[in-house]
């Protein structure tokens, strides 16, 4: 629930924070008419979201088991690689994003008079789908129903709430860092998605080695414990691993965090209380 928590408040934020920018930038520049349009470009976003989720879930019942667990870990490995370059892309992105939405909404103004609704839906559209399918890996690997779900709206909730407050001008935060160290949490959450991912390629018998383990730790941590559950929950850890696994976690964790923060060195600088300034 946790793990979860953290990928809805850190993708509802992008969301909620490219909202907050074009709803400012279209009352600075006196377009203050366009502004429904961008509330139904983020509800049609939402609604594919939802209905992408929807699919995820109920579209494989009915499949023979392998097909079951090739297809989850199929898409728990694709769904590592799009928050891999999320975080990256934010980490690159940040200084220029509410450049980059000005521009789109100066040349949608200038189209079709719906224009505005599509930068929006697909501005927060790809946000909302990268998070169904991230949430969706991220609570098939901790083997939970409902907990991972109420922990993502959580997340968004509060997210909203956050957006709201920094439009106002009641909140500062340094976005920056947020970002920064929200996007490391989440390679390590990643790398617990990646190994289950593994696992069920394995279970499947596309992938060797699912007897053959890098340690089993069961006696000490018992998968149904309350500190087993509470790994599961944040960090995807399985008391039983298999050395693919392992060397998954391993090989993609270590080297995408060093890169990561390599990156943020380089490229980062303070943003704070972006939404604000966004229309200046």
């Amino acid at each position: 629930m946790t793990a979860n928590f953290l990928i809805g408040l850190r993708e509802g934020l992008e969301a909620v924070l490219i909202v907050v920018l074009l709803l400012a930038y279209l009352r600075k520049s006196g377009r203050s008419r366009l502004i429904p349009r961008v509330y139904g470009g983020v509800g049609v976003a939402a609604a594919v979201s939802l209905a992408f989720g929807a699919l995820l879930t109920f579209g494989p019942r009915g499949l023979t088991f392998e097909a079951q667990e090739i297809i989850g870990g199929s898409l728990s490995i694709v769904a590592v690689g799009f928050v891999t370059w999320m975080v990256f892309w934010m980490a690159q992105a940040a200084r220029s994003l509410g450049a980059d939405l000005r521009s789109r909404v100066d040349t949608a103004a200038q189209g079709s008079s719906w224009a505005i609704v599509l930068v929006a839906a697909l501005a927060v559209g790809r946000e909302g789908l990268e998070t169904a399918l991230f949430i969706w890996a991220a609570a098939r690997a901790t083997g939970q129903t409902w907990e991972p779900i109420l922990g993502a709206a959580l997340g968004l909730l509060v997210a909203v709430a956050l957006g709201a407050l920094l439009h106002k001008g009641v909140l500062k935060i340094n976005l920056s860092r947020f970002f920064t160290w929200t996007g490391a949490a989440l390679i390590i959450v990643a790398g617990g998605v990646l190994a289950y991912g593994i696992h069920d390629l394995q279970e499947a018998a596309v992938l060797p080695g699912l007897h053959h383990l890098a340690f089993d730790i069961s006696h000490i941590v018992a998968p149904g414990s309350a500190l087993g559950t509470l790994l599961k929950g944040i960090f995807n850890f399985s008391p039983a691993t298999t050395w693919l696994e392992a060397a998954a976690w391993v090989l993609y964790v270590v080297p995408v965090m060093a890169l990561y923060f390599r990156r943020n060195r380089r490229a980062a600088r303070p943003v704070t209380a972006a939404p604000v300034s966004a229309g200046s």
